[in-house]
């Protein structure tokens, strides 16, 4: 009996344990990370631009607190990285926005993984462009759920094809309407849990689609703020810009709203910044730089962070700060105590944000990309070709001081020097495999961009994020990809491709090592190039098309290395196919 009762109050004792963890996490904030892709720091109407409106998200840094001088990397990966992981990119195998290069080091601990560690539920919706293939992917980053695309750019905004955790399927309309679709129906799922929402948006990133009761209003109106450097503004690509930043500003309302409406503002911390500069000459608060530039407004970007009644109103922040210092300061604004594998580069700004007269040390940080490389200071910035401004005084970059002020032109060289000494950034060069078959996750994309075309097969454009493969004549072409196969397996095979009707009856074969899959293209699918009807402005990546699918068979794959070969066995007529996609999915 004394047993029985004993066994009781061990479980008494457990069940209000359990009740005490679940009321101590019920008490850690909701995290939203709102990210916008090739969105200018000028791309606001609260950070002095007339020529749109964003009161949502100026909203944002009314009701909460705005960084003056907050950094970014110059181009989408490399700032990707950097958010979810608080190391500086280079680190981490990143060197392109494609190919592999956009890969950070399956090593890292990312922020997904600290909050899903932390009891947190998780979710990214949007363009990830981090990895395709898991362990690169967001399901194996620490995200319960995906919603979007996984690699680069897109090159439709309408109902193109995304992925649901690996599976393809059929976007809803205006893909930033979409995601938060999604994001909103997460928030009302987990409206009792805390939880982790990184929402990487695609716009304004071209191609520059926008949906017309936002065209309409923007593309006949007189614009107020212009760029005033020697380079030539395109006023149309400008205009088709704001007017997908102020869908971006509706969608962020209908964020808040919902919030607002589930009596969820007060309990959930909202991050608003974009991945780098502008992706066009247009106005940007007089700095120097674009997008691809590591000149101040080629990095620059917007960082609010609200978090009603419990970080300051309408705060406005100048120290210096960046990218990497969102993991920590996240973290710890959460209560959450973390380790990571690698040591992070990025500061808890958690003092700056809720101190007055917070004590804070001096720091640089570093914009590098293509083996350029430039130093931020509080006062300073030192160029790639080591001129020298004082940025306080000249956001243009005009007045050169590296003469007037050699021995701090040389000590920030020298902090440069070293830093590119410490994290050793690789050029053009990625000798990591595409990795097929992880053992935790059923699905696997073989996208054209990963893809080596040989022979006479062309790439549809110059630009392989959302490219396609043609021109497949003759049965020497072949499509190759260098991968890993992660564990024995048995996967069943999907090819997404387009045939015109004289084309059909071609014979192609998959082969990895010893394995092989034939199949033959029976029915034709030739659809047009879509995109240019709904594109404000002529592109300068692929055109796409509605690609068809089509299971082909399972394939026994062995793990180990090697080159998996996509090659014609028969050509029917003229061509075998245009090529989008290859799918593996884990059946055994």
């Amino acid at each position: 009996m004394r047993t029985f009762l004993y066994i009781l109050f061990l479980f008494s004792l457990l069940g209000c344990s359990k009740k005490k963890n679940q009321k101590e996490l019920a008490k850690k904030p909701n995290v939203i990370i709102i990210l916008t892709d090739d969105q200018g720091w000028g791309d606001l109407s609260y950070n002095g631009n007339r020529n749109l409106q964003t009161p949502n998200i100026d909203s944002l840094a009314i009701n909460g607190v705005s960084f003056e001088n907050f950094y970014v990397s110059p181009v989408c990966s490399p700032t990707r990285a950097e958010i979810l992981t608080g190391r500086y990119f280079p680190r981490m195998g990143v060197y392109s926005t494609s190919a592999g290069g956009e890969r950070f080091n399956f090593s890292e601990t990312t922020i997904a993984d600290v909050f899903k560690k932390a009891g947190y539920a998780t979710a990214a919706y949007g363009k990830w462009h981090s990895g395709s293939q898991p362990p690169y992917h967001p399901n194996s980053r620490g995200f319960d759920d995906y919603y979007g695309f996984a690699s680069g750019h897109w090159g439709n905004y309408f109902s193109p094809m995304l992925e649901h955790n690996g599976k393809p399927v059929k976007g809803n309309g205006y893909l930033p309407d979409d995601l938060i679709d999604k994001s909103i129906a997460f928030i009302s799922k987990n409206k009792k849990t805390p939880f982790f929402l990184y929402i990487p948006l695609n716009i304004p990133h071209s191609p520059m689609q926008v949906p017309e009761k936002y065209w309409s209003k923007m593309k006949d109106k007189e614009l107020l703020n212009k760029y005033l450097g020697t380079e030539k503004e395109d006023i149309t690509f400008t205009k088709a810009a704001l007017a997908m930043m102020e869908n971006v500003d509706w969608n962020v309302g209908r964020i808040t709203q919902t919030l607002k409406k589930l009596e969820l503002e007060e309990h959930t911390i909202i991050v608003f910044l974009s991945d780098n500069g502008p992706n066009g000459w247009r106005w940007n608060g007089g700095m120097k730089g674009k997008k691809g530039s590591t000149d101040e407004g080629g990095v620059k970007s917007p960082l609010f962070i609200q978090w009603k009644n419990h970080i300051p109103k309408d705060k406005s922040v100048s120290k210096i700060a960046s990218s990497i210092d969102l993991l920590p300061t996240l973290a710890s604004l959460a209560g959450i105590d973390f380790t990571t594998t690698n040591e992070i580069d990025g500061k808890n700004l958690k003092s700056l944000l809720l101190e007055e007269s917070p004590k804070w040390e001096p720091r640089a940080v570093y914009n590098h990309w293509k083996g350029k490389t430039s130093i931020r200071t509080q006062k300073y910035r030192l160029a790639a070709n080591n001129e020298l401004f004082d940025m306080e005084q000249d956001l243009g970059q005009t007045k050169d001081l590296s003469t007037s002020l050699p021995h701090l032109t040389d000590s920030l060289k020298t902090l440069r020097a070293n830093w590119i000494k410490e994290v050793t950034p690789i050029n053009d060069k990625d000798d990591r495999l595409f990795p097929v078959g992880h053992p935790n996750y059923i699905y696997t994309h073989l996208p054209a961009r990963d893809g080596v075309p040989h022979g006479n097969i062309k790439r549809s454009n110059q630009y392989p994020n959302d490219s396609y493969f043609t021109n497949w004549n003759s049965l020497t072409d072949k499509i190759t990809w260098d991968i890993e196969v992660l564990e024995d397996g048995v996967f069943e095979i999907e090819i997404f491709y387009t045939c015109a009707k004289e084309n059909v009856g071609s014979a192609f074969e998959i082969s990895f090592n010893n394995s092989k899959l034939t199949a033959n293209i029976l029915e034709g699918h030739d659809p047009p190039l879509t995109g240019m009807t709904d594109d404000r402005i002529p592109r300068i990546e692929s055109y796409v098309k509605d690609f068809r699918s089509l299971k082909i068979g399972e394939i026994s794959l062995k793990k180990g290395e090697g080159t998996l070969v996509l090659k014609a066995l028969k050509i029917a007529h003229n061509e075998v196919m245009d090529f989008r996609l290859l799918t593996f999915k884990k059946v055994k």
